[in-house]
């Protein structure tokens, strides 16, 4: 396969570079995309292009020759149990959207140690259409809950402008350890990147330097200090924003968050200590094509125990949306 120099179409209008080759080069791994980037191999409008920058209408990507098939209507090679799980997550389902409740512990997208994920699986989502659905946004590996999908181009590149826009609300679940001095309130601290042990990255709040970061909270209940139930909506979406929020400006880091809690994460006596206690509960943004679209998602296991050793009870948190909107 020659050069070639490809003509951004108005359907992919706004979208992440790399969500646009998964999109038209779904076999061009991550690791490969990442390597022809660092070569400057692939460029747009004849500059250097990188993995986040956002395409737009009429941009020329130039794209090397590669050792991969074009888009392709052809389902992937997945097996029948891969199949039939991804089909197990679907919660919400119509002509536009589907919506996932994602287990904690697999990622959304791929890396050069990551082979399993949901966009190397959403294949198995067609169903009766043939384009493969698209990821909108992103959950961290090790969040549960909510994660939207648009069935078409159209309805993707609507969905990706809700939340560009934070037309799109959510809410999350934490489980803390200790207690918030103030028992509701909003997170006004902005984050910026920084080493991380072992040569990693890692966020941090930075009142200087750092971007915008806010986050409602609340609490819902309580055990005296020593655990409490989060109830957190982020007005910003800011890179491990609610984790970093939860540890240093509340003092309360989320049960199995060893990156932002250290051992403290670690310290309440509950069986699962060592899972991350964060889920995307619910969202509600505007459907691609009538009206709102509101979709909550059931508790991971791991913290269906953990309420149930603590004794909280998940009926106590009402009109979550409502609440945070009318509060602020």
């Amino acid at each position: 396969m020659p050069v070639q120099f490809i003509t951004v179409k108005p359907q992919d209008n706004d979208i992440r570079l790399d969500r646009w080759f998964s999109r038209h080069y779904p076999e061009l791994k991550n690791g490969q995309l990442q390597r022809l980037l660092r070569g400057k191999n692939i460029r747009v409008n004849g500059q250097k292009a990188t993995t986040a920058q956002h395409l737009m209408s009429g941009d020329e990507i130039r794209i090397p020759p590669l050792t991969v098939s074009e888009k392709s209507n052809l389902p992937r090679d997945l097996s029948r149990a891969d199949v039939d799980f991804m089909k197990s997550l679907v919660i919400y389902k119509d002509a536009d959207v589907i919506v996932l409740n994602k287990p904690a512990g697999l990622a959304v997208q791929g890396g050069s140690k990551t082979e399993r994920h949901i966009d190397g699986m959403l294949d198995a989502l067609r169903f009766e259409k043939d384009e493969k659905p698209h990821l909108v946004h992103r959950l961290d590996k090790d969040t549960s809950g909510v994660l939207v999908l648009g069935r078409t181009a159209n309805a993707a590149a609507k969905l990706s402008e809700s939340f560009k826009t934070r037309e799109a609300h959510k809410i999350y679940w934490a489980v803390v350890v200790g207690k918030p001095k103030l028992l509701s309130g909003k997170i006004d601290a902005p984050l910026s990147k920084m080493s991380g042990a072992g040569g990693g990255e890692q966020m941090k709040i930075d009142f200087e330097s750092g971007q915008r970061a806010q986050t409602l909270y609340r609490v819902i209940d309580s055990l005296g200090h020593k655990a409490s139930w989060l109830e957190l909506s982020p007005l910003t979406g800011r890179t491990h924003q609610l984790r970093v929020h939860a540890a240093e400006a509340l003092n309360t880091p989320i049960i199995g968050d060893g990156k932002y809690g250290g051992d403290r994460s670690f310290a309440v006596g509950i069986e699962h200590n060592h899972k991350l206690h964060l889920h995307a509960r619910a969202i509600r943004l505007p459907h691609p094509n009538k009206g709102i679209l509101e979709v909550t998602a059931d508790l991971p296991q791991h913290m269906l125990d953990t309420f149930s050793f603590l004794g909280f009870n998940e009926k106590n948190a009402i009109r979550s949306f409502d609440y945070f909107m009318m509060e602020f």
